[in-house]
């Protein structure tokens, strides 16, 4: 795969956000300010195109099919039902998905980013990750293994320099969930560019089947308050 092409004062405005969001892991608008910066098309185009070596994800960047969310709908869901377990999870971390910016899906790098914008707490839901500091970062492991790229790499490595510099405490658990997320990732089968919202109604446990997720891997995480 030919590397991202990342100009240097992007590199730098990302690595200014990555200092930021060290000291202060709640800061989620540093983590979308990091993603503006490294998510250029000249950074995703090596991604999409690596992607798309793959027939299947290639058909998927090409249909360009959004989710959408409808959460009082889901909330009626059955118990068990992924559409059920992504409404818990949502309202659980208290997160309203039509407070989140819709981007747009006219290009093929464009859809790439709205995708994994539009699917993050489902990707969550799924995997059984919480929305804590090291949950969060155990899903980017899963992302990693899924789609190598510079974002996940660098939040990933909040982890290792916030244990190192300000908790030493996080080591050890944020160590745990890095190690699940990314064999996870590597047993699943890929997750970009499943129509999720056609499995709304489908028992949870079933899609965790279907998509090789271990019932007893994701069991381990779960959804915790957003915490430093």
């Amino acid at each position: 795969m030919n590397r991202p092409r990342i100009s240097p004062l992007r590199a730098l405005q990302a690595v200014y956000r990555l200092a930021r969001l060290v000291k202060d892991p709640t800061r989620l608008d540093e983590v979308f300010e990091m993603a503006d910066a490294l998510g250029t098309p000249d950074a995703l185009t090596p991604i999409v195109d690596a992607l798309s070596a793959d027939p299947a994800l290639a058909r998927a960047i090409d249909e360009r099919h959004r989710i959408p969310i409808d959460l009082p709908a889901l909330r009626k869901l059955p118990n068990g039902t992924l559409g059920r377990a992504f409404a818990e999870h949502m309202d659980a971390a208290k997160l309203d998905p039509s407070a989140f910016p819709a981007l747009p899906s006219d290009t093929r790098v464009s859809f790439f980013r709205a995708h994994l914008y539009e699917t993050h707490d489902i990707w969550h839901a799924v995997t059984g990750f919480g929305v804590d500091f090291v949950g969060e970062l155990g899903l980017q492991a899963f992302y990693l293994a899924q789609i190598p790229g510079p974002l996940p790499s660098l939040l990933i490595a909040t982890g290792f320099v916030r244990g190192a510099l300000y908790d030493h405490a996080v080591i050890r658990p944020f160590m745990d969930e890095m190690m699940r997320g990314w064999r996870m990732g590597r047993r699943a089968k890929p997750f970009f560019g499943v129509h999720w919202d056609t499995l709304w109604e489908k028992p949870l446990s079933e899609v965790r089947a279907d998509l090789g997720i271990d019932e007893s891997d994701a069991r381990a995480g779960g959804v915790t308050a957003l915490a430093a």
